[in-house]
């Protein structure tokens, strides 16, 4: 590109500038330096195009012809060299951070580090399973992928209810063929009931830990968290076992020994009769078990007769009562947590304040 129409105008001159300058370039801010003092409102090819009205006219169509084609050679380059920059920051970073995955893991961590911890979900998910473990619970686990039937049918959740809209609920394809409903994240850990009440004989004492998801994300709320339930299927169950079961085990989870509990009518298709349960805190300090308000911390009711049918217990025989409660509410509770996103986060140094000593686990005499 040697067309001129000026002395000292030298297109091929700028194009071997650009290109040395380019070349030069260490970094992406060296780039950039370059791409606007060529290309940029006052940049030197931006002037000689902007120059071209000037130029005369049985000139002007070749002047512009080579300017254009100049342009695109140096975008070109420019583009590329932008490439390459790129690619050499991300090695450069992928080296820095490199971990060897291969290598067998440290018994004890070396002089000067940090130890490992106990993430603040783990260990309240031990602390429920050593708490109701001592009043005669065991552990149920069930899939994360659940059948409408589990999910919903089989718990007295009607066609309307909203956490059976697509909006509320991760739905998944329908295996091909089939004319069931689609399949679902679980929206809470009640199908575990009924996959237990189905498998199992009463009499029925389990909890269930484990994650749940809902169409839901802000400060409060997380399309993934876990959930806790527990569920008793034995004769002459009532609300005073009920009561006794919860209210001993808010006030040994909180270490509170007088904690105030209230029960409150509530509703929920698949107890009957239904109960919030609430927790004494002061509002304005946020401290548990002071002060005259009431915050709300699970849900709670006998099993309605229409799921133990469903399960092909006799309601007649066989009374239960069932509760629920969100692992990570009872744990910010528990720690002065503020914020619900930390905890997905992997952020390390919130990790170290709030991680669990994992040579002690929880111990119903030395306290949770």
């Amino acid at each position: 590109m040697s067309e001129t129409t000026k002395p000292g105008d030298d297109l091929a001159a700028l194009e071997a500038e650009t290109a040395a300058a380019l070349d030069a370039a260490g970094d992406l801010r060296a780039w950039d330096a370059v791409r606007i003092g060529l290309l940029g409102k006052s940049g030197r090819l931006t002037a000689l195009l902007k120059g071209l009205g000037q130029v005369p006219a049985e000139q002007r169509r070749e002047r512009g012809a080579a300017l254009n084609r100049l342009k695109t050679a140096l975008e070109a380059r420019i583009e590329a060299r932008r490439g390459a920059l790129e690619a050499a920051a991300l090695e450069a970073r992928l080296a820095a951070e490199r971990l060897d995955v291969t290598l067998p893991p440290r018994p004890h961590p070396p002089a000067g580090a940090e130890a490992g911890g106990i993430h603040p979900i783990s260990r309240t998910i031990e602390e429920l399973v050593a708490l109701f473990g001592a009043q005669g619970f065991s552990v149920a686990e069930g899939p994360d992928i659940e059948s409408d039937w589990h999910n919903f049918g089989a718990l007295n959740i009607p066609e309307h209810h909203p956490a059976r809209q697509d909006h509320d609920t991760f739905y998944l394809p329908a295996l091909p063929g089939a004319n069931a409903r689609r399949p679902v994240l679980r929206t809470h850990t009640s199908p575990v009931q009924i996959r237990t009440m189905v498998a199992q004989e009463p009499p029925i004492r389990v909890i269930v830990p484990g994650r749940t998801w809902r169409a839901d994300h802000d400060a409060t709320h997380s399309p993934m968290f876990h959930q806790v339930e527990g569920l008793v299927i034995d004769r002459g169950i009532t609300l005073g076992h009920l009561k006794g079961c919860l209210i001993d085990f808010l006030r040994a989870f909180f270490g509170i020994a007088d904690l105030p509990v209230r029960f409150r009518a509530s509703y929920f298709p698949f107890t009957e009769p239904s109960m919030e349960v609430d927790i004494g805190w002061d509002r304005k300090s946020g401290e548990l078990g002071k002060g005259t308000d009431w915050l709300e911390i699970l849900g709670s009711g006998m099993v309605h007769p229409r799921v133990l049918a469903n399960c092909g217990i006799d309601p007649r025989e066989w009374q239960g009562f069932a509760f629920g409660m969100g692992i990570e509410r009872i744990t910010m509770l528990k720690h002065g947590m503020p914020d619900l996103r930390p905890f997905y986060e992997s952020d390390v140094r919130w990790l170290r304040h709030y991680a669990a000593d994992p040579l002690s686990p929880p111990s119903l005499a030395e306290g949770v």
